[in-house]
């Protein structure tokens, strides 16, 4: 009888705790969702879209060109959209960008740059590239004022991440337009 009373302990001990830290897990998703200040919840969101932004843009822009800068660097674009969409999960967040389909977004300011920079790339390769260097020198700014607008260990160290792939972006892109006899001005 004592053998059947400890397993069944033990049993109950072991589902208790489960519960216990799903619950403890789930009661700390919320909390750090609330726990954000408007600021950083206001860059996590606004840097998924314009991640998704970049992304679309240049797929658009690797189907009218075949370019490869704009397939390779849309692909790198897509693993930025996964590391804030982590960090939007991590913090409870929705995501801005969910169920959209390429070319639509949330944001109304974010959609009217979208269709601004495909008319702008749509007119020629060069353009097509000018575009680039546009939206990697915007989300080298916009990142930045997310890093200073957190004092987030793991939201500083994905923004200065994607910061980073952002300034190797332009690099390549300017690299691009040199080819064509065009020279970077910021």
């Amino acid at each position: 009888m004592r053998d059947t009373f400890n397993v069944k302990t033990r049993r109950g001990f072991v589902i208790g705790g489960l519960l216990l830290l799903m619950s403890l897990a789930f009661i700390g998703s919320v909390q750090a969702a609330t726990s954000l200040s408007g600021l950083e919840i206001h860059w996590l969101t606004y840097m998924r879209e314009e991640e998704k932004l970049a992304r679309d843009v240049y797929l658009v822009l690797y189907d009218k060109y075949g370019l490869t800068i704009f397939d390779n660097i849309s692909r790198s674009e897509q693993t930025h959209m996964d590391a804030i969409k982590t960090l939007l999960d991590r913090y409870g967040l929705p995501d801005p960008a969910a169920d959209n389909e390429v070319g639509e977004f949330t944001d109304p300011d974010l959609q009217s740059l979208y269709n601004n920079l495909i008319v702008q790339g749509s007119t020629s390769e060069v353009e097509a590239l000018k575009v680039g260097v546009i939206i990697e020198e915007t989300d080298i700014d916009d990142l930045n004022a997310g890093i200073a607008s957190t004092k987030r260990k793991d939201i500083k160290t994905v923004y200065s991440n994607l910061l980073q792939g952002s300034v190797n972006h332009l690099k390549a892109f300017v690299s691009n337009l040199a080819k064509y006899g065009v020279t970077y001005k910021p």
